[in-house]
C-alpha cells in the first residue's frame, strides 16, 4: 500500500444505469455486464480523444459504505475539453488522497482477492471515487497486475 495524492480528472466511457451493491453478488453482476457492454460495443475505440490506453473503473456515490448502493462507470482519461461521443458518459474524479494497492494473479480472482483485503482492512476510507487502472500490465489474465486506488480520508 502507498498513499498517493492525484489531481482531478475527467473519464469517458459507460455508466451503469442505476446503482449497485455488493449484497447478494449483485455488483459482480451488475459491473460484469457493464464491462461486457464496454467491450462488446467496443467504447474504447468509439473514445477518439484518449489521453492514454488506460481504463478506468469506478465506484462512487456510495451512499454510506461497501455494504450500500454505489455506482459504476468505466472509462478512459480525456482532456477536459473532450466532448464524449452519442451515447457515452463523463465523469470528473476530483483531486483526492489515495491508497494505492496491487492486485497480482489470474483475473479476475485477484480483483475479488484485493477488494476482500480491503473491506477487511483499517483503512480510513472517504467512499468518494474509487477505482481500478486496466493498462498492458492486466492484458495476460493469467498473470494480471492491476492498481487499484482507494480514496482515503484526510488525517485529523
Amino acid at each position: 500500500m502507498i498513499k498517493e495524492v492525484k489531481e482531478s480528472f475527467k473519464l469517458t466511457g459507460l455508466k451503469l444505469d442505476g446503482k449497485t451493491t455488493n449484497q447478494n453478488m449483485q455488483s459482480a453482476k451488475d459491473c460484469g455486464s457493464l464491462w461486457q457492454k464496454f467491450e462488446t460495443n467496443k467504447i474504447f475505440d468509439r473514445i477518439k480523444g484518449k489521453l492514454s490506453n488506460e481504463i478506468y473503473a469506478v465506484y462512487y456515490e456510495y451512499e454510506k459504505d461497501e455494504n450500500s448502493p454505489f455506482s459504476y462507470f468505466i472509462g478512459c482519461k480525456t482532456s477536459a475539453g473532450y466532448n464524449p461521443p452519442e451515447g457515452l458518459s463523463e465523469l470528473i474524479i476530483p483531486a483526492q488522497k489515495y491508497e494505492r494497492f496491487l492486485a497480482k494473479g489470474p483475473m479476475t480472482a485477484c480483483i475479488t482477492e484485493a477488494w476482500k483485503n480491503i473491506w477487511a482492512s483499517d483503512l480510513n476510507r472517504k467512499f468518494g471515487f474509487d477505482f481500478e487502472i486496466y493498462d498492458e500490465r492486466s492484458h495476460d489474465w493469467n498473470n494480471a497486475e492491476v492498481a487499484i486506488f482507494i480514496s482515503i480520508a484526510e488525517e485529523e
